[in-house]
């Protein structure tokens, strides 16, 4: 067994580079710290390479690192379980995608009005660092806008993202003449989502980057404003124009043919759920769309608006 007190030196000095900074996170000396260094590598050998202010890890060091990530998670696990009984207290920690993300985060905040107990850690990120924090264990809960297969994931149908044709409010769009007056306000994956919508509503076009650019906006919770000033249209999910504050100033363009991307629910499925985390999830699908599979292969959707928590 490694002594702890070591460990929690050797991580420290890790994160901040420095013994001294290391130290005053710790409430040590520099000379303690030094002094755990020393232990553990006369135990496991040379850890780290001393340069001119920064340090470097060999391989031993890596490894140990390694090993104390993992030994933190596992004492979070251990701590979780032992405080699930009441399911109103603790932390959740919910990953999720950017447009959904605005959509979540304001119940999440009502629940932890509701539960003074409950500590929400809610984090907006891309699918690839979605996957990574839940099978690292950084978060119980993911969303995510592809289906996995991954044996240590459980992964199930949880909500649906329309893709929407947003302009600013009074303007007509009739055909792709008036897109090309409107200008294109694009985003990350505007060009994509464009590009999957406008082929529905307008099959042959000319393509989106045919048309004129009149702006970018990699936050999401911006990507409408220009529009909302009459500065061109956009394609976004329905999630972050339900989000948007100015309602009034911008309007969807509807049409019978809808395109929609699907958002998985995913977990570990080593253990199960937390009770606070299943009584999120429960609160949160009485106010989101919930996709569930047929009995068939297709999908069908409920809905159901009845405030959170009844």
């Amino acid at each position: 067994m490694v002594n702890t007190h070591w460990l929690r030196s050797f991580t420290a000095l890790v994160e901040q580079r420095s013994f001294t900074r290391a130290a005053g996170r710790l409430g040590l000396t520099q000379a303690a710290v030094s002094q755990h260094i020393r232990y553990l590598e006369n135990q496991f050998g040379p850890l780290l390479t001393r340069r001119v202010r920064s340090i470097e890890l060999t391989p031993a060091g890596k490894a140990l690192l390694a090993y104390c990530s993992e030994m933190d998670h596992a004492a979070r696990r251990l701590q979780a379980k032992l405080s699930d009984a009441d399911a109103n207290k603790g932390v959740i920690g919910f990953i999720t995608p950017d447009s959904v993300g605005l959509a979540l985060y304001p119940l999440l905040l009502d629940l932890q009005e509701r539960y003074r107990g409950l500590i929400v850690c809610h984090r907006i990120a891309p699918d690839a660092d979605i996957l990574d924090a839940v099978l690292r264990n950084e978060y119980e809960l993911g969303l995510v806008k592809s289906e996995q297969d991954d044996a240590r994931l459980v992964c199930e149908p949880f909500s649906e993202d329309p893709l929407e044709l947003v302009v600013p409010a009074g303007e007509e769009v009739r055909d792709w003449s008036d897109l090309e007056r409107l200008g294109f306000i694009d985003h990350p994956d505007g060009v994509v989502m464009a590009t999957r919508l406008l082929a529905q509503l307008f099959p042959g076009n000319a393509g989106v980057r045919s048309l004129p650019q009149h702006g970018f906006n990699s936050q999401i919770s911006l990507i409408l404003e220009p529009v909302a000033r009459g500065l061109g249209f956009t394609v976004v999910p329905r999630h972050a124009r339900q989000a948007f504050a100015r309602a009034d100033s911008i309007q969807v363009i509807e049409s019978a043919t809808s395109v929609v991307d699907n958002l998985w629910l995913i977990h570990r499925a080593e253990w199960p759920l937390s009770s606070r985390a299943s009584m999120v999830l429960g609160q949160l699908r009485n106010r989101l769309p919930l996709i569930q599979r047929s009995a068939g292969d297709g999908w069908i959707e409920s809905q159901n608006n009845s405030p959170c928590g009844e």
